[in-house]
C-alpha cells in the first residue's frame, strides 16, 4: 500500500499557501496542517551553510508545530511526510521549512536553549500512513463520545477537537473553559474507555474559532483562520480612541471575544491624537464657550458645539486654528470668533450652492401630482350634449315607446328610440330585429327593415 491508495500524497509549499490548494485558508493539506502556519523560506535558494542546518520545522494539526533534529542527515524537503520522535511512540507529520531560517523561527517560537530537541526517525512509510489513517478516523467518535462523559461528570468544559498521534497510543484533547476545571476523573474515564494515554490542553475562544473558521462581517476568511499565528488581547480602549461605537454586537466577533482587527489600525489613531489638541479643553470666544463634539482623524478637523450635552451651533476648524485658540485663551484673549473663515466659506456655498435641488434630502418627500386618467377623453361639443350637462332630475328617463313620461320637444322633433328623425345616428342592424350595425345599403335609415312574408 502506497501514499496514492490513501489519498495522501506530498503537497509541496509555495510561500505562505499550498500550491495545490486554492486558499491559504484552507484547513487540510494531507495531515489537516493549517496553511496560515505556512512561512516563506527566503533562504532556500541561498547557497551556503545556512541551508545545512540540521533542524527542520514539522507541522500537525490543530496549529500544532515541532522543531526536530535531522540526525540521520535524510534528504527532507518540505512537504515530505515523516515520522518523528513522541512521547512515547512516534508520530506523523509534515516537514513544513528546512535550512537556516528554522533558526528564526526557533527564536520567534521564544523556545529555551535547553529544551530537549526530539529526532526525526524516517520518511512516512506505507505502513505509517495507514496507521495514522485510522487513527485520524476516531477522532470524531471519540470528540463526541467525551463530550458526553464531560457532561456527565458534571464538568465546567467544552471539549473542541481530539488529535490523536499518529501511532494511535495518545490523543490530545482540546478544550475551552470559563473557570478552572478538575477533570482528573476526566482522564481516568477517558483513558479506559478508549484505551489510550490522554492529555488534555486549554485553548482560547480566539484559537477555537480559528480551527473552525467561518466569515467574518467584512465578507472575507477570518482573520484567525488565514493568517493570524498570535493572539493580542484586545481592549476598549482601542476602540475609543478609534471613535468606533461601544456596541458590544458590533465589537464582538465569531468567538464572543473582541474582534482581533481592532488594533490593526490603533497605532496610527494614537499617532494622530498626539496631533490633536484635548478633547477636554473647551475653546472660548466673545459670545460662546466651545466644547469638543467630534474628531474627523483623517481630515485633522474637529467640531465644536456650543452645548455638551447636544449640536448647537456647530462650528468645524482645524487642529492649526484650535491651537491658536487655545493658545489665545491661555493668554487671556477671546477672539470674535471661533472660525474667522465660516463667513467666507458660506458665502462661497451660497455662490456655488445647489441649483436644481439635487442634493437636498428631502427632495423626495414631495407628493406627485396624479395624472388623471381622463386626460385624453374629450366630451364632443354641441347640443346633443346638452343631456350630460343638465341636472340628472331633469334628465328624460330612458325607455322604448311605452315611455310618454316626458313631453320636453327634442332638436329634431320626435321621441326617442321610438321613430322620427332622431338626433342621434340611427343604427340599424343587420339582422331580423334591428340590432347593432349600420345600413349600408340606403333607404329610409329611421324605419326598421321590413320582415319578409
Amino acid at each position: 500500500m502506497n501514499a496514492e491508495n490513501l489519498n495522501i500524497e506530498s503537497k509541496p509549499l509555495k510561500g505562505d499557501e499550498c500550491v495545490n490548494c486554492d486558499s491559504c485558508s484552507c484547513n487540510a493539506c494531507a495531515t489537516d496542517t493549517r496553511c496560515n502556519l505556512h512561512a516563506y523560506n527566503w533562504l532556500a535558494d541561498v547557497p551556503g551553510g545556512a541551508n545545512d542546518f540540521e533542524l527542520v520545522e514539522v507541522h500537525f494539526k490543530n496549529t500544532r508545530k515541532g522543531f526536530y533534529r535531522n540526525s540521520a542527515h535524510l534528504d527532507l524537503k518540505e512537504g515530505d511526510l515523516v515520522a518523528v520522535e513522541a512521547n512515547p511512540g512516534h508520530d506523523i507529520g509534515r516537514v513544513s521549512m528546512t535550512g537556516g531560517l528554522v533558526k528564526l523561527q526557533m527564536k520567534k517560537a521564544n523556545l529555551k536553549p535547553d529544551v530537549e530537541i526530539l529526532r526525526v526517525f524516517r520518511k512516512a512509510k506505507p505502513a505509517d500512513l495507514e496507521r495514522f489513517e485510522q487513527a485520524k478516523a476516531r477522532e470524531v467518535d471519540t470528540m463526541i463520545r467525551s463530550r458526553q462523559i464531560a457532561a456527565d461528570l458534571n464538568l465546567k468544559m467544552k471539549i473542541g477537537d481530539v488529535e490523536y498521534q499518529g501511532d494511535g497510543n495518545k490523543a490530545i484533547f482540546y478544550y475551552i473553559a470559563d473557570e478552572r476545571v478538575d477533570f482528573r476523573q476526566l482522564i481516568k474515564v477517558l483513558a479506559e474507555v478508549f484505551k489510550i494515554r490522554v492529555e488534555m490542553k486549554q485553548i482560547g475562544a480566539r484559537q477555537e474559532a480559528g480551527r473552525i473558521g467561518g466569515i467574518g462581517p467584512c465578507g472575507r476568511p477570518l482573520c484567525c483562520a488565514s493568517w493570524m499565528t498570535n493572539f493580542v488581547s484586545v481592549a476598549t480602549s482601542a476602540a475609543r480612541y478609534q471613535d468606533i461605537s461601544l456596541n458590544p454586537q458590533k465589537l464582538a466577533g465569531q468567538c464572543a471575544k473582541l474582534k482581533c482587527c481592532i488594533n490593526f489600525e490603533v497605532d496610527s489613531y494614537v499617532e494622530v491624537t498626539k496631533q490633536l489638541p484635548p478633547r477636554d479643553l473647551p475653546l472660548e470666544t466673545k459670545d460662546n464657550v466651545y466644547y469638543h463634539f467630534k474628531t474627523d482623524m483623517f481630515k485633522k478637523e474637529i467640531t465644536y458645539s456650543t452645548d455638551k450635552n447636544m449640536a448647537a451651533n456647530l462650528v468645524t476648524i482645524t487642529a492649526e486654528r484650535a491651537f491658536e485658540v487655545v493658545a489665545l485663551n491661555k493668554n487671556g484673549v477671546r477672539p470674535d470668533k471661533l472660525n474667522p473663515d465660516n463667513d467666507l466659506h458660506q458665502a462661497e456655498i451660497k455662490a456655488f450652492g445647489d441649483i436644481i435641488g439635487q442634493d437636498s434630502i428631502s427632495r423626495f418627500d414631495k407628493k406627485k401630482k396624479k395624472k388623471s386618467r381622463n386626460k385624453n377623453r374629450t366630451k364632443p361639443a354641441g347640443p346633443e350634449n346638452r343631456e350630460s350637462r343638465e341636472p340628472r332630475e331633469q334628465r328624460e328617463p330612458k325607455g322604448g315607446e311605452g315611455n310618454v313620461e316626458s313631453n320636453r320637444p327634442r332638436p329634431n322633433g320626435g321621441p326617442r328610440r321610438n321613430g322620427g328623425n332622431n338626433h342621434r345616428r340611427p343604427q340599424i342592424g343587420n339582422g331580423d330585429n334591428g340590432t347593432r350595425g349600420q345600413r349600408r345599403n340606403g333607404g329610409n335609415l329611421s324605419a326598421p327593415k321590413a320582415k319578409p312574408e
